[in-house]
């Protein structure tokens, strides 16, 4: 399949995942909507829409954490920090797992992330 794969396509759906580590939901957002009217885009716009649905799920996380936080600052300052730990897990989870879809959409090859909530369709 990487060589039916254009250059360009992989080169913008990597950029999809290297920015959504930088910019979140945002830096995916704005890769999809550059590549999705765009009949040779496919592929790029296949990994971006991913990596958003991904975005998206993690930013319904990260509330989940935040409201976590304030319960159990409320119960014990130190359990508040086992939300502080859920959170640095969760950027380390997104790092890994962008890479890991940043080095498949590089090598030609499709990327499903192992939790995401598929909402672009």
């Amino acid at each position: 399949m990487s060589s039916e794969v254009s250059q360009d396509n992989k080169t913008a759906a990597l950029l999809a995942y290297v920015l959504s580590i930088f910019f979140g939901w945002l830096g995916a957002l704005i890769m999809w909507l550059i590549n999705k009217d765009k009949s040779d885009k496919e592929f790029a716009t296949e990994h971006a829409k991913e990596v958003l649905n991904f975005q998206i799920t993690l930013v319904f996380a990260y509330i989940a954490i935040f409201i976590l936080s304030i319960i159990l600052g409320f119960i014990s300052g130190k359990l508040a920090a086992l939300a502080g730990l859920l959170y640095l897990l969760i950027v380390l989870a997104n790092v890994a797992l962008c890479v890991m879809g940043a080095l498949a959409a590089n090598k030609g090859e499709s990327y499903r992330f192992p939790f995401a909530l598929r909402l672009i369709k």
